[in-house]
């Protein structure tokens, strides 16, 4: 069942976060939905630009609608990830689309308000719900490149400001994540007063932290001695402040790259363990259970395991 981004934070504030997670093909969307099918957990699936020109706007669609077939136990939202205004439009014109999220974070603040506006005028006339950015993340992901000396973490005066002028539903905040592998050095750690602050200013308003894998070291050595080459001290952030930045008002948590990494393990090792295999289905099922169980552990970390039946008294089905 898919509804909007908006439904899901109502429940989930200060309680638990909503895992978004993109996906790009078939063997994502299945690990994907039966891992929060097992979980009992409500999910938002995200299409990132780069995921619609690699398969395609009507191949993506038609997978989620097969899996909403499949799985007809998940409540999920469908969410444009790191969206510019042209997107947005279309997704929203789309009918599938529950929910979009228009970055205009590079821009100066009058403008990333002025855009965003926009955005949220035409997406409340198709009832869709409309996640903006303030701040920035530095690191790289698909399109999204920020050097690290052009982040900065969101200002929570700005923010107020932001949210009011803009009318968005939910707001993506820079408090020390980035996009990538590469997040953090040594024992660096996410600037939850930071996010007090914000909560403070702006309770109850949801709020959204992208760049939010974990990046996993067994994951990254598992990697590198099946002929990876991934750099040792890639950190990523600490799976056990995920609930407490939850806690905060942070409803939605971003996470990409650790998906990335699963996929690129199991297929590293796969085909070195069976160098003379060539069915991509004997490795695509691995993936499968692997993702699947990385997203039940995901989901308890979360606090979103065991949410369905909240959510669907919430929403009264």
């Amino acid at each position: 069942m898919i509804v909007t981004t908006s439904q899901l934070f109502k429940v989930a504030y200060g309680k638990f976060a909503i895992g978004a997670y993109n996906i790009n093909n078939a063997e994502q969307a299945l690990g994907l939905f039966s891992g929060n099918v097992e979980a009992d957990a409500p999910f938002i699936v995200q299409i990132s630009k780069g995921a619609r020109k690699y398969a395609g706007v009507p191949m993506l669609e038609g997978i989620l609608r097969a899996a909403e077939k499949q799985y007809p136990q998940a409540i999920f939202a469908v969410h444009l990830d790191h969206g510019d205004e042209k997107t947005c439009y279309d997704c929203i014109d789309s009918g599938f689309y529950s929910s979009v999220m228009i970055d205009a974070s590079h821009e100066p603040f009058e403008k990333n308000v002025e855009i965003t506006k926009r955005i949220v005028e035409r997406a409340y006339a198709k009832g869709l719900s409309v996640e903006a950015e303030l701040g920035r993340l530095g690191g790289v992901e698909e399109h999204v490149a920020v050097d690290e000396k052009h982040a900065n973490l969101t200002d929570p005066q700005e923010a107020v400001a932001f949210v009011k002028q803009s009318g968005c539903d939910s707001l993506a905040v820079a408090i020390g994540t980035s996009h990538g592998a590469y997040k953090f050095k040594g024992h660096q750690s996410l600037a939850f007063d930071r996010v007090e602050t914000i909560q403070k200013l702006l309770p109850g308003f949801p709020l959204v932290m992208h760049g939010s894998s974990s990046v996993p070291q067994e994951e990254v050595q598992r990697i590198n001695a099946a002929g990876g080459k991934l750099d040792p001290s890639a950190r990523g952030v600490d799976v056990d402040e995920l609930l407490r930045a939850a806690k905060l008002g942070v409803t939605k948590i971003n996470i990409d790259t650790d998906g990335r990494l699963v996929w690129t393990r199991v297929h590293r090792e796969y085909f070195r363990d069976y160098p003379a295999e060539f069915d991509f289905r004997k490795p695509g099922e691995v993936f499968v259970k692997e993702y699947a169980k990385f997203i039940v552990h995901k989901s308890q970390k979360l606090g979103a395991a065991g949410q369905l039946p909240v959510v669907r008294k919430a929403l009264g089905v």
